[in-house]
């Protein structure tokens, strides 16, 4: 028979086990697995409409990398699983991925990535997860970084046409695809000292990842170009293989639970449309967004695309939205008046675009900056006009992989005479005042003209490196940095370009404790915000007419066919430099990246 006092020390022995299990046993039976799909391309800034839709319909970098962070600050979540379906993301965005991925892990959780197919994105992505699980029957290819340039000088003259091009930087290249037969000297060098870095930052993710010796990478770079599931595993790019419909009971087996959550990220206040409802439906798509701060915010404005003059649009010729100069400073005055914000992140995504509305934002930005700090985070590239912008910041920061300079200027204009020639078009041409034939479309400059040209883009070039010295100072030596000469951020930051590495996220988490602002006291905010329906409508109706001739275009410009031999992923990275160049139609002088590089 047990004594009074055995029963106590019995008692007390048991509050001493039942107060340890919540961190073990206890625990595991209220923790679930998170779960994140990532289905086609991550966008980088919020729809106009995601305040009526929710931010799922259109996820962005920040949402998606939330729902991650999400699953290592809760406790009720001990693993997490990230299940890729047609993944379509750039570098930059596996970067700011994988490092919430460790966050994960760094807080003893365990990270999981699915797909039926690996290509290098997805291995880089799986290169931060503690497993990497293959679809059986699926595929590897880890073919290498591979680059074509088209140079149409002579695909041009079969028709007729000639590319009459001016630019300001032996390194700029971006004349030089309509202009030459084959790269110019300046620009190979310029190209492959930016694809080099590029792949050892690759093969650094890859190796370091996933553990592989110098014999394991020797091995994976020649035989991962093509490999099934049980060569993947040899080569150590994947640990196993599995059918999805037993993806659930395989991370179930490793964590103890087989409860699953999807509602990752942080709670939103989103208006959620009564579709049941068409009266109040109608009334919720005829209302205005409140955009409107109510505590200390943080403010982020976009940059994303082709730069152009005026109003930003939806779409310009190849689709794709451009970034005007009057809505952005627009904007930007509206940042200035609002007391409650405390600080701006430029986030930039852009092969640049027109002169002038570049320098119209930059000013825009100077003056912001003389009442609030202002930050630059750039994504895959901010180069050109995009660089242009981001030195009118305070502090800029990179991920390794982004794509940055290009300083120089490009001009020009494709001469139709000779197509009208072999069409049989009789052209008559009337010019009034000395300097009219300049714009004329069917004459090439004379060596006079070309020299007002010149000139002229001379005089924006040295406005051009003139901010960049006003912005980075003595940092920089722009006799190595200027000409049109192209970088990675990690070699930004060696010549003064930028001044650190951080994603987009560690850069608003910088500004806030510059501004004072704790974690969960501050709320982020997008300018220029979003649209109701009303505006999103009227901005479409004086753009009918041009809808309407594109569209008859299309048998000449046949978008669908080109994104489809490319890809979603490299569609959009070339999209937005044609939309840039396309700019020459009206502008003479561009500030753009010569073309878009992909990484496949």
């Amino acid at each position: 028979m047990s004594t009074p006092r055995q029963w106590f020390v019995s008692l007390v022995t048991l509050i001493l086990i039942a107060a340890a299990l919540p961190a073990t046993a206890l625990a595991r039976q209220d923790q679930r697995i998170g779960w994140i799909v990532i289905d086609g391309p991550i966008v980088e800034q919020p729809s106009p409409l995601a305040w009526l839709f929710g931010a799922d319909v259109e996820p962005t970098i920040r949402h998606t990398t939330a729902m991650i962070e999400d699953a290592a600050d809760r406790d009720d979540i001990a693993s997490l699983v990230i299940h890729l379906k047609d993944f379509q993301c750039g570098f930059s965005q596996v970067l700011a991925l994988g490092a919430t991925m460790e966050d994960v892990r760094d807080a003893g959780k365990s990270v999981h990535v699915f797909s039926e197919n690996y290509g290098p994105m997805e291995l880089m992505l799986g290169a931060s997860a503690d497993e990497v699980i293959m679809q059986t029957g699926g595929a590897v290819s880890f073919p290498g970084l591979y680059s074509e340039e088209l140079y149409l000088a002579d695909a041009l003259g079969l028709v007729g046409l000639q590319a009459d091009m001016v630019q300001i930087g032996d390194y700029k290249g971006a004349a030089d695809q309509m202009s030459r037969s084959t790269a110019s000297p300046e620009w190979s060098q310029n190209i492959d000292a930016l694809l080099d870095d590029l792949w050892a930052q690759m093969g650094e993710r890859l190796r370091q990842g996933r553990h592989l010796d110098d014999a394991q990478w020797q091995r994976v770079l020649e035989e991962g170009w093509a490999a099934d599931a049980k060569q993947a595993q040899s080569l150590g790019l994947i640990d196993t293989d599995l059918d999805i419909l037993d993806l659930k009971d395989h991370v179930a087996s490793q964590c103890g639970t087989d409860r699953i959550t999807l509602d990752l990220g942080p709670e939103t206040d989103e208006l959620q449309m009564d579709m049941a409802n068409p009266f109040a439906m109608m009334a919720m798509l005829m209302s205005e967004p409140d955009h409107t701060p109510t505590r200390p915010t943080i403010a982020v404005v976009h940059i994303d695309g082709p730069i152009v003059d005026g109003e930003s649009t939806e779409g310009g010729l190849f689709g794709g939205a451009s970034v005007g100069s009057r809505t952005v400073r627009e904007a930007l005055k509206r940042i200035e008046d609002e007391d409650l914000i405390k600080g701006v992140v430029v986030r930039i995504d852009s092969p640049g675009g027109s002169a002038i509305a570049s320098e119209i934002i930059w000013q825009g930005l100077r003056r912001l900056a003389e009442h609030k700090p202002v930050f630059v985070s750039v994504g895959s590239m901010a180069a050109s006009g995009g660089y242009y912008i981001a030195v009118g910041g305070d502090r800029i920061y990179v991920d390794p992989a982004s794509i940055v300079g290009s300083i120089g200027v490009v001009g020009g204009k494709i001469v139709t005479g000779g197509l009208f020639e072999k069409i049989n078009i009789g052209v008559t041409a009337r010019a009034r005042g000395p300097h009219a034939q300049l714009m004329s479309g069917t004459q090439p400059w004379d060596e006079n003209q070309r020299a007002m040209i010149r000139a002229e883009m001379k005089k924006i070039y040295d406005l051009f490196t003139s901010r960049v010295a006003q912005g980075r100072g003595n940092k920089v030596d722009l006799s190595r940095i200027a000409e049109g000469r192209l970088f990675t951020g990690r070699q930004a930051i060696k010549n003064g370009m930028a001044d650190g590495i951080a994603d987009f996220d560690q850069t608003i988490g910088m500004l806030a404790a510059r501004c004072g602002l704790s974690d969960g006291g501050y709320d982020v905010m997008t300018y220029p915000g979003p649209r109701s329906i009303p505006e999103i409508l009227e901005s479409m109706l004086p753009g009918g007419v041009q809808s309407r001739r594109l569209q008859s275009a299309a048998p000449l410009i046949n978008v669908e066919a080109i994104r489809a031999i490319v890809g979603q992923g490299a569609w959009e990275q070339i999209r937005d430099s044609l939309n840039a160049l396309m700019q020459l139609r009206e502008r003479r002088v561009l500030l753009i990246s010569p073309r878009a590089v992909v990484v496949k």
